[in-house]
């Protein structure tokens, strides 16, 4: 096996790795409280954040 794709190898080992790790380790999604995907760029505001200030402050 060459350097190279000892380097690959080990790259694509740790972000399969990280990705399960992070499935675990983070709360599960409350799908409820999600915006519905058909509203993307509707215009919908937003529930939380600096995006859901009004413009003028």
């Amino acid at each position: 096996m060459t350097q190279q794709n000892t380097l690959r190898t080990v790259f694509w080992a740790v972000l399969v790795l990280f990705l399960a790790w992070d499935f675990w380790q983070s709360p599960p999604v409350d799908l409820r409280f999600e915006a519905p995907l058909i509203a993307a760029g509707s215009g919908q505001a937003a529930q939380g954040g600096h995006c859901s200030m009004p413009a003028g402050k």
